[in-house]
């Protein structure tokens, strides 16, 4: 009974939904042309085309019933309701969210909608022949809207949202704006009015309740109390009537800073002391003001405001802590000063002019200095550091004197020193009690004309208390130096010379520097009155011209005239040198060149080239590279030869037949014999014998260190084939010009055709009855003697076998 109720229910809903939405049925025919139904002509001839009718079809989202959902109808006004046509539907949904009655072709929804997810469905409806399965309709589209309700709460989709707004800001200050999304459809009913409200913070801010926009409700919002506001805001569909789905979220208001608060100090007056020595920029002391604003509304300068302060101190701002640092400006000095008063302002770099009214914006301190008294070193008064003396001063003359004082009350003596590095050569001292500086040794100012010495001053009793002043001497000068030719002056004349001809102009030096300038007069020396060749006249600007006298000269008869001059200073007192001009007589052409003076040349008409000079250079530098080269490689052959002449054997070849007893046997054998040239006069005699008797126990130690190993040879034995190979190879190294000119030491590798001498090999002499006679190694020495019985002992065993 419910359920049928609920159909019911559900059906009206729809009709009235339909009612609402068109006012009148809907009918649809599919692939209508010009003879549509109420066409004037096809209703003449009583044919009326046949087409689909159903309702309007709408389903309300989130159906939470057990049975499906009627839906709706459709039907063909061919269908007699015999049930031989067939309905199907085809699209979104078709066959799962949607289905339909074969037979009377209601539809139902299986499944529960929502509206959100997806608005409408589009179908296709189709009629067949059950029997046949032919379409008897042309398939047709139909559109199943789903009816909205309201089961969407609003939702801010933004957040979290974070604003801000300034301190002291007036009511109605706009902070930010929120805004919620109603999922609902906004075009049917209210289910998407949403209106917003203030659940929390509604003391100190509202917000619209149409668009969402957050503002100050107070005028009195400070930083410095409470700088952050957690506001929240609630957004109700349906317009905020009752029943209404709600959503709420939170608003961070953050307060910013204003500048509204000045700087105060937190004391009235600070107290530092430094000690009298401190240098200038040496900071004392550190003061801050404090300020209740943030960021730059807490940036201050400072400032010193009393003209003491300013004079002795300076105030800096610390742009990372903003302090005051206060540093010193002036030297202090305990003994004139032992306290000073400085006034310090603090105020704020950027002031906002909306809060002027509230008040100024600095602030004052007092800061107290005091200096503490040190032992200080003398100090030099007056500070003059030039002093004057003549060069001509004698040793001991006082050059100035010097003062110093203790600066202290105690008033220490002082005495007096001078720094030897910056006099190294004692020229002058200083009188350790008065400071009177005087001349230690002779001065010349031509030498040195300015001294630089540091004068030391200390306390008597206190030496490490020292001050130190540099002082200039400057040595003044005197004419102590005659003047002089500037140099060695030679002139040349020409033989066909002119009288008045300028023949040099000559000029002075002098060492001395006279205030005044320099003054030179010239003259011919008293022992060139009675010259009648050249003259000399004063040019008045401390230069004299030499011009000719007489018409030509005669280089045959004199080529050589010595001109001397007489310069004289204006002193004083007035010194004078004499000076020799040295004129030769030379060969000229007819435009007045020089040719030759006497027998050499006084100027080369044709000078050399700069390339033709290089050029004779590089020839000169390649020469020397050569001489260089040919010296080197003849020490090097030289060198060469010398080695060879030392590694050289020549005849030194010695021979022994001793081995010896190892490496720590030192006397098996005379190294006399090593030291001993070779000779083969002896080895042919001692071989001369070649028999086994004579390497017996009374051969002589010579024979015995040369002789050679005692083989058994054939006497018939033929060594021309060796003869011959080394005279050949003697006639090869005589006509060889780069071998020696002395014999050498030559090694062949040639062994010849076949060597008769039998095996050294040990290994067969027992078994093969060897005849050979080892009695020869009894003369080989005691080293040997052990051998020489082993083996004469053996062969004496086989001779008693055999016999």
């Amino acid at each position: 009974m419910a359920k049928g109720l609920q159909g019911c229910l559900c059906t009206m809903l729809l009709l009235l939904c339909a009612m609402q939405e068109l006012g009148c049925w809907a009918m649809h025919t599919a692939g209508q042309g010009p003879g549509e139904p109420g066409d004037p002509a096809l209703l003449a001839g009583g044919r009326v085309k046949r087409g689909w009718v159903w309702n309007q079809f709408f389903v309300v989202e989130e159906y939470t019933g057990t049975e499906p959902l009627y839906v709706g109808k459709i039907h063909s006004d061919s269908d007699e309701g015999d049930g031989s046509i067939k309905y199907t539907i085809s699209g979104e949904g078709a066959g799962t969210i949607f289905l339909i009655d074969e037979i009377t072709g209601d539809i139902h929804a299986t499944e529960r909608l929502d509206r959100e997810q997806k608005t409408f469905y589009t179908l296709r409806a189709q009629a067949r022949d059950r029997q046949t399965d032919q379409l008897l309709e042309p398939e047709s589209e139909f559109i199943i809207k789903v009816q909205d309700i309201n089961d969407s709460e609003p939702r801010f989709l933004e957040g979290p949202y974070i604003g801000s707004v300034a301190e002291l800001s007036p009511v109605g200050t706009s902070v930010m704006q929120v805004m919620a999304s109603d999922a609902d459809d906004p075009t049917y009913g209210s289910s998407a009015r949403v209106v917003y409200s203030v659940l929390e913070g509604e003391q100190h801010f509202t917000v619209d309740s149409k668009t969402g926009v957050i503002r100050t409700a107070v005028a009195d919002l400070d930083r410095e109390t409470q700088d952050r506001y957690e506001v929240v805001i609630r957004a109700t569909d349906m317009a905020g009537q009752l029943g209404g789905l709600s959503g709420s979220t939170t608003v961070t208001i953050v307060v910013t800073d204003v500048n509204d608060n000045p700087p105060r100090f937190p004391q009235k007056m600070y107290q530092f002391s430094i000690v009298e020595t401190a240098p200038v920029g040496t900071a004392i002391g550190r003061v801050k003001a404090e300020d209740s604003d943030v960021g730059e509304n807490t940036d201050m300068t400072y400032q010193v405001k009393d003209e003491e302060g300013v004079e002795m101190f300076k105030v800096t701002t610390d742009s990372n802590t903003q302090e005051a640092v206060i540093t010193v400006q002036k030297p202090l000095d305990y003994e004139s000063k032992k306290v000073h008063t400085v006034v310090v302002e603090a105020l704020n770099k950027f002031v906002d002019p909306r809060f002027v009214d509230l008040g100024t914006f600095r602030d004052q301190t007092i800061v107290r200095v005091s200096v503490l008294d040190v032992d200080e070193p003398p100090e030099f008064r007056p500070p003059s550091n030039l002093l004057e003396v003549q060069e001509d001063a004698h040793v001991g003359s006082v050059v100035g004197v010097v003062t110093a004082l203790d600066p202290d009350t105690a008033n220490h003596p002082v005495r007096y020193a001078i720094d030897r590095s910056t006099d190294a050569e004692r020229i002058f001292d200083i009188d350790a009690k008065t400071g009177a500086i005087v001349t230690g040794k002779v001065l010349d100012r031509e030498t040195a004309g300015w001294h630089n010495i540091t004068v030391l001053a200390m306390e008597a009793d206190n030496h490490s208390q020292v001050s130190r002043a540099s002082l200039r001497i400057r040595i003044l000068d005197v004419n102590d130096n005659p003047p002089e030719l500037a140099t060695p002056y030679e002139a040349a004349v020409c033989e066909d010379a002119k009288p008045g001809q300028l023949i040099q102009t000559i000029s002075v030096v002098d060492r001395d520097e006279p205030q005044s300038g320099h003054r030179f007069y010239f003259t011919l020396a008293p022992e060139a009155t009675n010259n009648h060749h050249f003259s000399l006249l004063d040019i008045q600007d401390n230069t004299a011209a030499v011009h000719t006298q007489r018409v030509g000269f005669n280089r045959q008869e004199q080529d050589v005239y010595l001109l001397p001059i007489l310069v004289v200073d204006s002193g004083p007192p007035a010194l004078s040198s004499t000076g020799t001009l040295t004129i030769r007589v030379c060969g000229c052409d007819s435009t007045g060149a020089i040719q030759s003076c006497n027998s050499t040349a006084y100027v080369v008409s044709a000078t050399l080239s700069p390339g033709a000079l290089i050029a004779l250079l590089v020839c000169v530098l390649i020469l020397v590279v050569l001489v260089l080269l040919i010296l080197t490689l003849k020490r090097h052959h030289k060198s060469h030869l010398t080695s060879e002449e030392d590694e050289d054997m020549r005849d030194n070849v010695i021979k022994y037949n001793d081995e010896g007893g190892g490496e720590q046997d030192t006397e098996a054998y005379d190294m006399s014999a090593l030291r001993s040239l070779y000779d083969f006069s002896e080895i042919k005699a001692g071989d001369g014998g070649g028999g086994p008797g004579e390497g017996g126990p009374g051969r002589n130690p010579s024979s015995e260190l040369h002789a050679l190993p005692q083989w058994v040879q054939s006497p018939d034995l033929d060594f021309s084939v060796f003869r011959d190979y080394i005279c050949r190879k003697v006639e090869q190294a005589d006509e060889d010009l780069s071998v020696p000119p002395y014999d050498s030491f030559q090694t062949y590798a040639f062994e010849g055709s076949d060597s008769p001498v039998p095996s050294l090999s040990s290994i067969n002499t027992w078994s093969s009855g060897s005849e050979q006679d080892f009695s020869y190694l009894g003369g080989w020495g005691p080293r040997f003697r052990q051998l020489a019985a082993l083996y004469a002992g053996r062969r004496g065993g086989e001779d008693s076998e055999e016999s």
